[in-house]
């Protein structure tokens, strides 16, 4: 067998390797996608944009890590697509679709939804990779390339605003 052969297979190794982790991780990824923006159609393009770029970077990513890698791709997208003037302005009207069943009632679900949008990206990135995505400290550091104590700063921060916009919430409700 030739080296161009052991390429071949290997390459197409890989590309099967590759193919299996994208047909099974959409759904999942999307939904941590649109769990730190806040808006499905921003979602559904950085899951896109992610699996592009794992794909380029898919002989350096480590087997046992890729949900982390991807993470972290979606966030970096995410957070750089932010800080385009354009997509500040730019509000998605579309329907959200059903919610996996949960013991919350559906108007607290709403309302943490609506407070969790209106977080800066980093916060709301912190928040859902430290509690949807239930990873430690050190993990949320990795994925977000920063110090553990920018993590634990950046989740006291956006807890207190949390905090505040759904007392916010709970008190207009109540009128």
């Amino acid at each position: 067998m030739t080296t161009t052969d052991k390429e071949t297979r290997m390459r197409d190794d890989h590309h099967g390797d590759f193919q299996n982790y994208v047909t099974a991780r959409p759904p999942a990824m999307r939904y941590f996608a649109y769990l730190s923006c806040g808006d499905w159609h921003r979602a559904e393009d950085a899951t896109q944009i992610a699996f592009e770029r794992l794909y380029g970077a898919w002989h350096r990513a480590r087997r046992d890590s890729l949900d982390a890698y991807t993470r972290r791709i979606i966030v970096n997208t995410l957070i750089n697509e932010g800080r385009r003037g354009w997509f500040r302005r730019e509000r998605s009207a579309a329907a959200m679709p059903e919610p996996p069943p949960d013991d919350h009632a559906p108007d607290e679900r709403l309302s943490l939804l609506e407070a969790l949008a209106r977080l800066p990206a980093r916060c709301r990135a912190t928040v859902v990779l430290r509690y949807w995505e239930d990873l430690s400290v050190a993990e949320t550091a990795v994925v977000m390339r920063c110090s553990e104590s920018t993590v634990k700063t950046q989740t006291a921060r956006a807890l207190r605003t949390l905090r505040d916009l759904l007392s916010i919430s709970a008190e207009g409700a109540a009128r």
